[in-house]
C-alpha cells in the first residue's frame, strides 16, 4: 500500500493563535475514502482533529471539506484519486469563518437560506381540503433544486461571496428557484422583487464554480439563470442587473456587438441621475487613457444574421 502525507489544516482557537497545518502519513488502501482516511487519523493517530461527519453516504452534506484547493464531499470521494506528488491538501471549505481545524461556522450559509424564505407559500384564499397537487412535468422544474443536500461546496468555492459576503450564494438561489418555479406557490413576484436586489441573483458573476463543485445535480448556476429568465418575463426590470441584461440584447440585436457607451448608463437607469454621476470619473479615466470607446457606434457587417437569431429566439419563445 501506498503511503500518502494527508497535509490537514489545524486550528484550535482555545490554544493557538494562529492556523498551521500538520502532516500525517498514511498507508493508503484501495478504493478507501477520503472520509475514510480521515476516522483513520483521528481514531487511530491523533483524537484531536476535529471535522463534521454523519451519513458517510453523500446524503447529509456534513463532510463538505477543501481538498487540493477545492470543495468536494469526503465520503463521496475515493482518497487515491486526490494524491499530488505523494499529498493530499486538507483545508475547511471557503467563505466562512473557521471554528476548529476543519470545522466551521455556517451560519451565513443559513442565514442566505432564511432570506429567500425556503418554504412554500401558496394562496391561502383557494382553501384547499386536498393537498396541492403537481403534475410529473410541474415537479420536473424544481427536480433538480430539491436535490440539494446542503452541503456548501458551492458556497466554499463561490467567487462572489469572495468579495461579497452578503451575496445570497448560489446554495440559497438554487433554493429560490425551487419555489419560484413551483406552481404551487403563490408569491412568485415577491420572491423576484427580493432577490433582484443588491447581493442578489445578478450579482452571480457566471463563473461556474458552484455547479463544478455540487456534488449532486442541482447545477446551481443554471438554477440561477433560470430565475434571471423568470425575472425578465415578469417584468421585473427595476434593478442594475436586469438593465444591464436588456442592454446587452439590445445592443447586440441593433448593431451585432456592444454599444459600450450605452451599457452602463442603460444599467444605472436613464433617470438615476445619482448614478450617472457614480459613472463620470471612470467615463474620464479611459478618456485621459484613450481608451473609451467612439461616441458614434458602429456595427458589424452581416447584422442581418444577428437579427434573425433574435428573432428566432423572440419566435421559440412564443411558442
Amino acid at each position: 500500500m501506498a503511503k500518502v502525507t494527508f497535509r490537514i489544516f489545524r486550528y484550535n482557537p482555545d490554544k493557538e493563535q494562529a492556523s498551521r497545518y500538520q502532516d500525517y502519513i498514511v498507508s493508503l488502501e484501495p478504493g478507501v475514502t477520503l472520509l475514510n482516511c480521515l476516522n483513520k487519523i483521528k481514531w487511530e493517530i491523533d483524537p484531536t482533529l476535529s471535522y463534521r461527519m454523519s451519513c458517510g453516504s453523500a446524503i447529509c452534506g456534513s463532510c463538505a471539506m477543501k481538498v487540493n484547493g477545492h470543495a468536494l464531499l469526503a465520503c463521496k470521494t475515493q482518497a487515491s484519486e486526490l494524491v499530488r506528488d505523494g499529498v493530499i491538501q486538507i483545508d475547511p471549505i471557503g467563505n466562512s469563518p473557521v471554528m476548529r481545524d476543519l470545522v466551521v461556522d455556517l451560519e451565513p450559509f443559513w442565514g442566505a437560506f432564511r432570506k429567500v424564505e425556503p418554504y412554500l407559500m401558496p394562496d391561502s384564499r383557494d382553501n384547499p381540503e386536498r393537498e396541492r397537487l403537481q403534475t410529473a412535468a410541474q415537479f420536473l422544474k424544481i427536480d433538480a433544486a430539491t436535490q440539494c443536500i446542503m452541503c456548501a461546496a458551492c458556497w466554499s468555492d463561490c467567487n462572489s461571496l469572495e468579495v461579497d459576503n452578503l451575496f445570497y450564494g448560489p446554495a440559497a438561489l438554487a433554493k429560490a428557484q425551487r419555489f419560484i418555479y413551483d406552481s404551487r406557490d403563490a408569491k412568485k413576484r415577491d420572491r423576484l422583487v427580493e432577490i433582484s436586489k443588491l447581493h442578489g441573483m445578478w450579482d452571480c458573476t457566471h463563473c461556474g464554480e458552484c455547479s463544478t463543485r455540487c456534488p449532486t445535480e442541482v447545477k446551481p448556476l443554471a438554477r440561477i439563470e433560470e430565475i434571471r429568465e423568470a425575472a425578465m418575463a415578469e417584468g421585473v426590470h427595476g434593478n442594475n442587473g436586469a438593465r444591464h441584461a436588456l442592454a446587452f440584447r439590445e445592443t447586440v440585436s441593433k448593431r451585432g456587438l456592444l454599444d459600450e457607451n450605452y451599457v452602463p448608463v442603460r444599467s444605472v437607469g436613464f433617470f438615476n441621475i445619482m448614478g450617472l454621476l457614480e459613472l463620470l470619473p471612470v467615463g474620464l479615466r479611459m478618456f485621459i487613457r484613450r481608451k473609451n470607446p467612439p461616441i458614434i457606434p458602429h456595427g458589424i457587417d452581416n447584422r442581418k444574421e444577428v437579427r434573425k437569431i433574435f428573432s428566432r429566439q423572440k419566435e421559440f419563445r412564443r411558442d
